[in-house]
């Protein structure tokens, strides 16, 4: 765990594996969805072209400046799946019912410790909000969460800003978000790159949260939500 901070007013977390989670998880999804479609394939196969097919789609973005929209969203996760289940005979027609399951809230589950942290943050006058690279199908989601409406006020996301984490430009929208300086909003999420060193380089006290993995040389790191209210002192 980091060392303790006490001057933070505001913090900030990540959608997508921090707050909330697929459920099934995104491979099981592929698998399923790709046999309701006439394909036959194994997590396994799913997780090594999708890796593939993710990080080259970083990759454009990257060169792009982190450039996004709601088109960019579409077409970018429409490359994924189809690269994800090659031999699919109808893939635009999996694709879409992929793209429709991820906007219903039957296909995420909030994390276990989330509820309490966000109360107990809450409690204290800390400002609450979310930042997520994702579109506008996470707004669906989120009317099915009451659990995190304290978060609703500020949320940002990136189809609608116009820039994808780990985009300056998207950091300086959670700086006006929270109406503080930089040095005093905590950012959590689970990826490395976009969250982590993402808010780092935006000074922001960037926090990975991190259960399973053995944690990164020099990055602040807790194994789940529930550590979050004693590092912030509460």
């Amino acid at each position: 765990m980091p060392a303790r901070s006490t001057n933070i007013q505001a913090v900030f977390f990540d959608a997508v594996g921090t707050l909330l989670h697929p459920e099934p998880d995104a491979l099981n999804a592929y698998v399923q969805f790709a046999a309701r479609h006439g394909l036959q394939t194994t997590r396994a196969a799913v997780r090594e072209r999708f890796l593939t097919a993710y990080h080259a789609e970083e990759r454009i973005d990257q060169r792009r400046g982190w450039i996004t929209s709601e088109e960019r969203e579409h077409e970018r996760w429409k490359r994924i799946v189809i690269e994800c289940l090659p031999g699919l005979r109808e893939p635009d027609s999996c694709f879409r019912a992929l793209y429709a399951h991820f906007a219903t809230p039957a296909a995420w589950r909030i994390d276990a410790d989330a509820t309490a942290t966000i109360n107990a943050l809450h409690n204290r006058g800390f400002t609450l909000g979310m930042g997520s690279n994702y579109d506008a199908r996470l707004l669906s989601v989120l009317a099915s969460f009451p659990e995190l409406a304290p978060l609703r006020e500020h949320l940002l996301i990136s189809a609608a800003l116009g820039y994808r984490k780990p985009a300056m430009e998207f950091f300086r929208a959670v700086m006006g978000a929270a109406n503080c300086e930089p040095d005093r909003i905590v950012f959590v999420g689970d990826d490395v790159q976009n969250d982590y060193h993402g808010a780092n380089a935006a000074g922001l006290f960037a926090v990975l949260l991190n259960p399973t993995l053995p944690h990164p040389t020099g990055v602040a790191s807790l194994r789940s939500l529930r550590e979050l209210p004693e590092l912030l002192g509460v």
